[in-house]
């Protein structure tokens, strides 16, 4: 991990746990630790033979943001002053001293909003560089950010309703006539009340009946003299497949699903 990554790290970590969830819209240190190195590289001075960049930066917050970092104040300006001063290295700028942070409060500032005004300070005693005119104590124009809002969540989709199952279809089928099982039971015999009748005298009035059990079928005998057969097999009660020919007398009558 480089020098600055880690840098970042130690700046999440030094407040993720404590302000993480309760601040999450007001100032992120590490929001200000990129837009201070932002500041630096904007207002680079450039000299025949070096680079030179701000070595003083006042950070202004919102009372707000400045209360939550009560106590842990001291700790955040030195890692960001550390921050400065490696990016600094890596860029090969040059600095009249090492970089300071200042913190001061903006009452005109909303939450989440910062102000970063740098400034050239020469150290007491030293001598300006000859190289280049620096604009010494001169502090260049307040930059204002804000701190991007939190992304809303992510919207779920609303599942699709499951598509209901294809309705079954059964039939009873009795002399090339068909006809659809619309109730849960079925009475077969020769008397007029019955659901299916068969005009055939070795039937019985109340022959047999077929009833529905969940999703399946059931034929059952109902004491009938001659008996019902199944496929051929005589039967008292038994569960009903598609294509079985069930025999009452001696009428055919199959049964099927669509």
């Amino acid at each position: 991990m480089s020098v600055l990554r880690s840098l970042e790290a130690r700046i999440e970590g030094l407040f993720e746990g404590i302000f993480g969830r309760a601040f999450r819209t007001h100032v992120q240190p590490i929001e200000l630790a990129r837009k201070l190195v932002k500041e630096m590289d904007d207002h680079r001075s450039v000299s025949v033979s070096r680079v030179y960049v701000p070595n003083e930066y006042t950070l202004y917050l919102s009372p707000q943001d400045r209360k939550q970092f009560d106590g842990y104040e001291g700790s955040l300006v030195g890692e960001l002053e550390e921050y400065l001063t490696e990016h600094a290295r890596r860029e090969d700028y040059a600095l009249l001293t090492p970089p300071r942070v200042l913190v001061t409060v903006d009452s005109d500032l909303a939450v989440g909003e910062f102000g970063i005004a740098t400034r050239m300070v020469a150290a007491e005693d030293a001598p300006k560089p000859p190289e280049v005119e620096l604009s010494l104590d001169q502090p260049a124009q307040t930059m204002i950010y804000k701190t991007p809002a939190p992304a809303p969540p992510p919207v779920v989709p609303t599942p699709e309703p499951e598509p209901e199952p294809p309705r079954r279809v059964f039939t009873l089928t009795m002399g090339g006539k068909r006809r659809e099982l619309s109730s849960e039971r079925v009475v077969l015999g020769r008397s007029r009340d019955c659901d299916l009748r068969v005009s055939d005298l070795n039937v019985s009035r109340r022959h047999a009946e077929i009833r529905e059990q969940g999703d399946r079928w059931i034929l059952v005998d109902l004491g009938s003299t001659n008996g019902t057969l199944l496929n051929g097999r005589k039967i008292d009660r038994e569960q009903l497949s598609d294509g079985d020919t069930i025999t009452v007398g001696s009428t055919e009558i199959v049964f099927g699903e669509q």
